[in-house]
């Protein structure tokens, strides 16, 4: 038995319970004032926070979104039926409307009603009557805070009503408050300018993110290969066949082994995902996001999205695998949509590195500008997945009714410390305890595949294949391996033993199926954990299908601009 099963064993579990952006995370914290530990909700992959604290174990559930049907609502609405002690967090700035959704969740249950975002309200006599009869005729105290600067005195008086909690007595009430605050309305609520300058706060950081994260993993990327250099020799010298193979088994130039492939995984993502998790968690805890989600949801909407579902798309430019991951907030008429943008256009730090280094090694040979290879490629690529969404994705998640993804617009705030960790922090565990596993599996079949002389088969065989393309046969080879780890696009380029020269064009249609016409395998495997096998299966089929009729286009057209 773990320490944290051990301590809930012996403390009293409080769930806390709340509408989404509620301000539970930074309540729960500040009332333990320790670090969360992370564990998954009974029967299911979606994490929860726990919190052990003086005799009470607080289960920070993700945010109820009553008018969707995401993943994450579900189970917390499941989690509901597991315990009876629960701290429900209603909004002060929509106490009714918070209390009107959660109430009827938590009726005969036992706690108490915490009203965060009170200093939203103007204080008054007026305001503490209105939740004196809320409390007293739903039979449990109202306590109202300011979660980003709770009180002693208020953290006294939770405690105090959960060692002898009250019952729920009614999950209707008569009585209101009688108020709703409305945040004023700022740029990004501008018909004309917000939907502009939404884009441009998600798009620019995100390319300032992923150079900069590229900057610093070409200045780790050879210090790391030299410190690993010598163990390298030694372990291919000294150590027996089978572990040589599994630790530095090379195919091509390129590695397979657990040292060849491990260590960069953490140079060159690590550095976007840190840097992507901590750019979202500062749009997340000032309340941002939501107004950018706003701002871009009619827009997105007529490709099967919603607006809370870009900065999932967003988050795979750095990793993949945290970005399927997130898309458990997703609706369900959206969630598969989600899916198949990140697999299909979101180029990770693997592949977009990969993709630019040729095309700017093709440009500076072929007289080219870099730059407008780079942009050719990048417009193409945000085309092709636009078409590729509005064919593919569902009617429900287009129609202009379904107002399931519609979000709300919050107030704005500056982040703190605390919460902006909170935030990032998720991500990055979920990379470390979900991608790097997966990656090691990867490694280790790879490597007995290249050995076994698979992956040479297979390009063999495709080679011919390549012509239809308007391709040398070469270019099977990392196409194939793009499909295991996308920085085999390297392959493409001259300076690492590409023999055949290829134009502009062709060069461009290369990358780009080698990019999109499979999602890598840390990624497909990830795509069927959190979805179903079945479900994988169909959308790596589509998008390799559509990824052969972009490419044909590109290869015979390109010419054109080029």
């Amino acid at each position: 038995m773990s320490k944290l099963q051990l301590t809930e064993a012996a403390c009293q579990t409080v769930l806390v319970i709340g509408m989404e952006s509620a301000g539970k995370s930074t309540l729960v914290s500040s009332l333990a004032g320790m670090p969360a530990s992370v564990a998954n909700f009974r029967g299911s992959t979606v994490a929860v926070e726990r919190y052990a604290s003086d005799g009470l174990v607080f289960v920070d559930t993700p945010g109820i979104f009553r008018q969707s049907d995401t993943e994450t609502t579900r189970y917390a609405l499941a989690a509901l039926g597991e315990h009876e002690t629960v701290v429900l967090v209603a909004q002060a700035t929509q106490l009714d409307e918070d209390l009107t959704e959660l109430l009827p969740l938590v009726h005969s249950k036992r706690g108490v009603v915490v009203v965060s975002y009170w200093d939203k309200v103007q204080p008054g006599e007026a305001a503490m009557e209105a939740l004196e009869r809320l409390s007293s005729e739903s039979g449990v105290p109202f306590v109202a805070v300011d979660g980003r600067c709770l009180k002693e005195s208020q953290i006294h008086k939770i405690r105090e009503a959960l060692e002898s909690p009250s019952e729920f007595a009614t999950g209707h009430l008569k009585s209101r408050a009688g108020w709703r605050i409305e945040p004023k309305p700022g740029v990004l609520e501008h018909r004309l300018l917000g939907p502009l300058f939404a884009a441009a706060m998600l798009v620019l950081p995100a390319l300032a993110t992923i150079f900069g994260a590229n900057e610093l993993a070409n200045i780790l990327h050879p210090i790391v290969e030299g410190c690993l250099e010598p163990l390298a020799t030694h372990i291919q010298a000294t150590w027996p066949g089978w572990l040589r193979v599994l630790l530095t088994n090379k195919t091509d130039g390129l590695g397979y082994g657990l040292l060849d492939m491990g260590p960069f995984l953490l140079v060159w993502a690590l550095p976007t995902v840190v840097l992507f998790s901590l750019i979202l968690g500062v749009y997340k805890t000032t309340g941002l996001v939501e107004r950018i989600n706003i701002a871009l949801h009619p827009y997105v909407r007529h490709i099967g999205l919603s607006g809370r579902d870009i900065v999932r798309i967003m988050m795979g430019f750095g990793c993949n695998v945290p970005a399927v991951v997130s898309t458990r907030a997703c609706s369900g008429c959206s969630r598969d949509t989600a899916v198949a943008a990140i697999a299909f256009g979101a180029a990770c730090s693997y592949q977009l590195p990969a993709t630019l280094a040729v095309l700017a090694s093709t440009a500076s040979q072929l007289g080219y500008n870099p730059l407008l290879l780079s942009l050719t490629y990048l417009s193409y690529l945000f085309v092709t997945t636009v078409i590729f969404l509005r064919l593919t994705s569902t009617r429900s998640g287009r129609d202009e009714l379904n107002i399931l993804m519609t979000p709300k617009r919050p107030f704005m705030q500056w982040p703190s410390a605390g919460a902006l960790w909170r935030e990032s922090r998720s991500t990055i565990q979920q990379f470390f305890l979900q991608a790097m596993p997966i990656f090691v599996v990867i490694c280790i079949v790879a490597s007995l595949l290249a050995e076994a002389g698979v992956f040479d088969m297979l390009s063999s065989s495709i080679g011919p294949v390549m012509a239809i393309f308007n391709l040398p046969a070469e270019a099977s080879l990392p196409v194939v391996l793009a499909s295991i780890r996308k920085d085999g696009i390297f392959l493409f380029a001259s300076d690492q033993g590409f023999a055949t020269p290829m134009t502009a064009a062709q060069t461009l249609t290369a990358v780009y199926l080698a990019g999109v016409l499979l999602p890598c395998l840390v990624t497909a495997l990830t795509i069927g954990r959190e979805t179903s096998w079945r479900k994988t299966i169909l959308l790596l089929t589509r998008q390799a299908g559509f990824a052969v009729a972009f490419s044909l286009i590109l290869a015979w057209g390109a010419w054109w601009i080029l």
